[in-house]
Order: C-alpha cells, then structure tokens, then sequence
C-alpha cells in the first residue's frame, strides 16, 4: 500500500510541475450565474462541516457528562403519557 501511495504522489508531483512549467495561456469566458454555483457550493460545504462538529460535539459532551457524573434532566419535568377524555 505504501508503494502505491508513493508512486501516485510522485506521479501527480510529477504532472503538477510538467502543467506548470508547460502551461499555457488561455482566454475563456465564464458566465456570470457561475458565482452562484460557487456559492451554492460553499454553503453547501459550510453547513455539512457545521452538521458534522455539531454531531461530535454532542458525543464529546455526552461522555464528558457521563465520566463526570453530571444528569442533564435533573431538573427537567416530566409529562406523563395518559391521555385523559373528559366526557
């Protein structure tokens, strides 16, 4: 795996530094609705990294509170499930 991994670095270094070396200049237009692509797509980043640190966030919290013991519904009250019909 390890030799794998090496060629492939060695092969995209390789191809970066040809591209640099040998690149050429182009001319290309690009359309205005493409900035709202780009900002679809950072907010789209943006919230699913958000999502993620919010997951471990609550895991990390619920095990710190575990380890030190601490109840979150301590103080939280409790609603019974009965359904009462008055008739």
């Amino acid at each position: 795996m390890k030799k794998i991994s090496k060629m492939l670095f060695v092969v995209g270094f390789t191809y970066g530094c040809s591209m640099l070396l040998f690149g050429q200049d182009v001319q290309a237009y690009i359309d205005p609705s493409v900035m709202t692509y780009v900002i679809q797509a950072v907010a789209g980043v943006v919230i699913a990294v958000g999502a993620v640190v919010g997951i471990y966030f609550r895991r990390a919290k619920k095990k710190l509170n575990e380890k030190l013991g601490i109840d979150e519904n301590r103080n939280k009250e409790v609603e019974s499930d009965e359904i009462i019909i008055n008739k």
